[in-house]
């Protein structure tokens, strides 16, 4: 009943892209007792059509609009301007209020509302070449946002390496520690070959809803939190006995012991968020990424998905999880989006295809060891490896 109906014939202009799109957009922000941009105001714009239509049919009995709403409205506007696709389903206010963080998965700082500064919190599409989605965004920082642009993961190791190699202290306004974790980050919705991908250390776990494409990196994530929880020793032996060799076994187990012994010596953590801020730090460690690339370059992407869609059916991988086909996964992604155009920082990336994956921490992140060790225990639950999704 509260559908937007569609506009006349005959007063949406055919200047204005996908003007149904903008007819309801305005026909929402009426229904929400929002005024759209001035910008969208012209008389023939179909986003002022619909809004004027909603008016017309709402008056004074709106539903309420909070930052979220609101949030969600320039989401959507945003992606009618710029010809991206937008999933209107499950894309909705109640989303956006349940993958906010307390703090920014990049930065660590805690995040603001409204005040215009670098820590606004901002949603962002972690796939620029994809669309407005489910499983495709994360809220972060207004600053990291803008130094992520269209970046991808190895864009962003390109950053850190040459702020490393002697460069300047920061680029865009991350440092060397922030841009490697918004390339964990960014790898989670972008497809990677499975050794690029098995070389990445879990610098950052993946917030909440965020689908996690590459095999190698859901089974990273779901051994790595086997600790946050009792029952660890039943599950990893559920676990190793599905390996497909001795070799894989013993690499299984020695990954794991490594990674039980740095985290009893990190000592426990009353609330949960905490726990996963000292699961990220865990992988600073040169022993624990050396040995989990040990594991999981003895596995290919297949045998690394059957791993974790065992664990899920079995109930090993933790009840919030479940498994989703990889279609499924992606569904509503708009794959091939337009992606903005990616601004220098300080100089262009090297290509992708050109450059290589670190195997191990940089020597700039272990020195970082401690700043992280004392920043607040901010960080988001994890969401699910993809194609695993939370329940709910």
């Amino acid at each position: 009943m509260n559908a937007a109906p569609t506009p006349a014939d005959s007063t949406s202009p055919s200047a204005y892209p996908n003007p149904d799109i903008a007819y309801a957009i305005g026909w929402e922000h009426a229904r929400r007792g929002c005024v759209p941009p001035a910008e969208q105001l012209q008389p023939d714009n179909p986003v002022r059509l619909g809004w004027e239509a909603g008016r017309a049919r709402f008056g004074r009995r709106t539903l309420p609009a909070d930052h979220h709403v609101r949030q969600w409205l320039r989401l959507r506007l945003g992606a009618w301007q710029q010809g991206l696709g937008f999933e209107p389903l499950q894309l909705n206010p109640a989303l956006l209020r349940h993958i906010e963080p307390r703090c920014c998965p990049v930065t660590g700082a805690a995040l603001t509302h409204g005040s215009g500064g670098p820590d606004d919190a901002t949603v962002t599409r972690i796939n620029a070449g994809a669309g407005w989605a489910l499983g495709n965004l994360a809220v972060i920082s207004a600053r990291a946002h803008r130094a992520k642009a269209a970046h991808g993961p190895q864009a962003a190791l390109d950053f850190a390496r040459r702020i490393e190699d002697g460069g300047p202290a920061a680029i865009a306004g991350l440092d060397a520690a922030q841009w490697q974790r918004l390339a964990v980050l960014t790898a989670f919705a972008t497809p990677l070959p499975h050794g690029r991908a098995a070389t990445l250390p879990l610098l950052v776990l993946p917030p909440p809803r965020l689908q996690v494409l590459n095999p190698a990196q859901a089974l990273q994530v779901m051994l790595s939190l086997q600790f946050t929880r009792a029952g660890h020793a039943r599950r990893c032996t559920a676990l190793a006995a599905r390996l497909p060799s001795a070799d894989a076994r013993h690499a299984f187990h020695a990954f794991l012991h490594t990674l039980l012994a740095r985290r009893l010596a990190a000592g426990r953590c009353a609330d949960t968020d905490g726990e996963r801020a000292r699961v990220e730090r865990l992988w600073l460690d040169p022993l624990v990424n050396r040995r989990w690339q040990r594991l999981v370059l003895q596995l290919d992407a297949a045998a690394c998905e059957q791993l974790v869609a065992f664990a899920v059916e079995r109930g090993l991988a933790g009840a919030a999880l479940r498994w989703r086909p990889q279609q499924a996964a992606t569904e509503g992604w708009a794959l091939g989006a337009r992606a903005p155009a990616a601004p220098e920082a300080g100089r262009a990336p090297a290509g992708e295809a050109a450059a290589s994956i670190p195997a191990a921490v940089s020597p700039a992140l272990r020195t970082a060891q401690a700043r992280y060790a004392s920043r607040p225990a901010c960080q988001p639950q994890p969401a699910l490896p993809a194609p695993l999704a939370a329940q709910g």
